[in-house]
């Protein structure tokens, strides 16, 4: 069932079951969408008065998740259009060639393309993006992990691929998944979600002693993720 609770200006949408449990449960899973779970004789009344208690943290969460979430603009890939890189806006400068290749050199982007069309251009880009992608991902996660020397981790498996809804995950195998276009945020902004997922490696949820740990290890960890929610959005 389907519920809608408003707190001040805020609109939460929740699904809510009822199961032989003893007391509310309250989810809100990465994709932000609200779960409520309620024992069987509970009057809805009661359910709807607690959900309403528990709103801050459920929006809280909800802004958590959000800020993993890429949204980036339609592209139209032509001439003097902007395009980041590293948390920079850099214009393009489409030029016909008899080769595929990409330079960003003083705020442009250069595209040296031999089918300059809209959807080469984009494929072109996006496979600059993720070879870019590889080594500074790479490169990043090899100067952060010895911060985490006393806990033991071994060095995780880096993935990199697009996704919709997260920038980065972390498998329980250890396999740190990050987003490709995660390419276009700045230095400080990546740092952070590698040193996120990695601290997840030692805490496994978003609890107090996880958030101790990421204070510790990247002190300023609030103004960067601030910084990758707008740069991005």
């Amino acid at each position: 069932m389907k519920r809608i609770l408003h707190y001040g200006a805020k609109e939460i949408t929740f699904t809510l079951a009822y199961q032989n449990r003893k007391s509310l449960g309250i989810k809100v899973r990465p994709d932000t969408t609200v779960c409520v779970l309620a024992p069987v004789d509970a009057k809805e009344t009661d359910v709807l008065k607690k959900v309403k208690a528990k709103s801050p943290w459920i929006l809280k969460q909800i802004n958590h998740f959000n800020s993993f979430r890429p949204a980036t603009p339609p592209r139209r890939f032509i001439n003097g259009e902007t395009h980041l890189y590293l948390g920079r806006q850099y214009r393009l400068k489409i030029i016909p060639d008899t080769v595929n290749v990409i330079k960003a050199y003083r705020g442009q982007l250069f595209i040296h393309s031999m089918n300059p069309t809209k959807g080469a251009l984009e494929k072109q880009l996006q496979q600059w993006y993720r070879q870019k992608a590889s080594i500074i991902f790479e490169e990043m996660l090899e100067e952060v992990l010895p911060k985490f020397k006393r806990y033991k981790i071994q060095k995780p498996t880096l993935v990199i691929r697009k996704m919709s809804k997260r920038w980065g995950s972390c498998t329980p195998a250890g396999k740190i998944i990050l987003n490709t276009e995660l390419i276009k945020a700045p230095k400080g902004s990546i740092e952070y979600v590698i040193i996120h997922e990695l601290t997840h490696l030692v805490h496994r949820n978003h609890t107090k002693p996880f958030f101790d740990l990421l204070s510790r290890i990247l002190p300023d960890w609030k103004k960067w993720k601030e910084r990758l929610e707008y740069s991005l959005a």
